[in-house]
């Protein structure tokens, strides 16, 4: 029997900022910055309704760092 892979994270473009955006498990959004290692320095964002969030697709994940899916 072949398992099913559920994402951790899922992956955003905040087109008003041009920075990527994840959304976890836990519903907690965190905005990454452009450095490497860009998930261990991420920092926590509240959207509103002005935040302007595109989703991306999964492949992109492992670009950024991203924990993959399980």
């Amino acid at each position: 029997m072949r398992s099913v892979r559920k994402p951790q994270v899922t992956l955003y473009v905040d087109r008003s900022t041009h920075q990527w955006v994840v959304l976890d498990q836990e519903g907690n959004f965190w905005l990454l910055p452009n450095v490497e290692n860009s998930w261990e320095q991420r920092q926590r964002i509240y959207p509103t309704a002005e935040t302007g969030l595109e989703p991306i697709p999964g492949h992109y994940q492992y670009l950024l760092g991203l924990p993959l899916s399980s």
